[in-house]
């Protein structure tokens, strides 16, 4: 992406303050990010050697669910709920390598998302993407394009890639996962990851630096990321584990402290 010129207005984009879906994006390698996202990044990557990994291991965590997912049900339709910019190996590529009829809606409330997504899959018919809050899931479910492609009577998988730990308590993340719970059919998949926190220095500092920053962002532990499901849905195996080992046939070496750091989950409503 060439270098902007700050003073020059981009209709739509805040181009003032970082933007999640972008910061991940630049921490990607990718190019679709402005000067403040990369400066954010950078502060990652700088002043916390080592925490990039988080990026790249939430996101080979995110395909390999969305492989079983498709692998090992019926499930073919997907809500990305805050998907970010698209990167190699989006929830569409990979469901549909294996099953073409795959139905997918991406969400995001970032309009450069909206943007470059349309564009995009413009030619993919069961593929679409709408610009909404995660913390207003009636928007979402109410949408034309989410009735048009997502059949609600049928499973379907529902995507919380690191973005409930972007939810502060108050705006009660729990409340926006049991709302799903009560739309989705039996057999519906919901998959999470998050920040995790061990209470320890490492944690904290992350936060921090997300907080000073973006003005929001909670780290949770094991036991309160779990409770984000509340009743109606079975953990499936491992369970909650750090995102580089969640059914990752390749056993990863000795795991860094920043790794341990994102964790993922899967569940199924019952």
């Amino acid at each position: 992406m060439a270098a902007e010129d700050p003073k020059k207005p981009f209709p739509g984009f805040d181009t003032t303050k970082p933007s999640i879906a972008r910061t991940y994006d630049y921490l990607l390698g990718g190019k679709d990010n402005f000067a403040v996202d990369r400066a954010f990044g950078d502060r990652f990557i700088n002043e916390l050697p080592g925490s990039r990994v988080i990026a790249y291991d939430n996101r080979g965590a995110l395909v390999r669910a969305v492989n079983e997912i498709i692998r090992s049900t019926q499930i073919r339709q997907f809500i990305d709920l805050g998907s970010g910019l698209p990167t190699a190996d989006n929830v569409h590529q990979v469901a549909q390598r294996y099953a073409p009829e795959t139905k997918v809606v991406y969400v995001d409330n970032d309009p450069i998302v909206l943007a470059h997504g349309r564009a995009l899959l413009a030619e993919n018919a069961n593929t679409t993407v709408i610009q909404a809050d995660l913390r207003d899931p009636k928007s979402i479910f109410e949408n034309e394009d989410t009735l048009r492609l997502i059949d609600f009577e049928k499973p379907v998988g529902v995507i919380f890639s690191a973005t409930l730990h972007h939810v502060n308590d108050d705006e009660d993340p729990a409340g926006i996962v049991r709302f799903w719970h009560d739309r989705i059919a039996a057999g519906s998949h919901v998959f999470v990851s998050h920040f995790r926190s061990e209470n320890d220095p490492r944690s904290q500092e992350l936060e921090q630096v997300l907080q000073g920053s973006l003005g929001r962002g909670r780290w949770r532990t094991d036991d309160q990321i779990l409770a984000l499901f509340g009743d109606g849905f079975t953990v499936l195996d491992p369970g909650i584990v750090p995102a580089v080992e969640w059914r990752n046939p390749e056993e990863p070496d000795d795991l860094t402290d920043y790794q341990r750091l994102i964790a993922a989950v899967l569940a199924v409503k019952n």
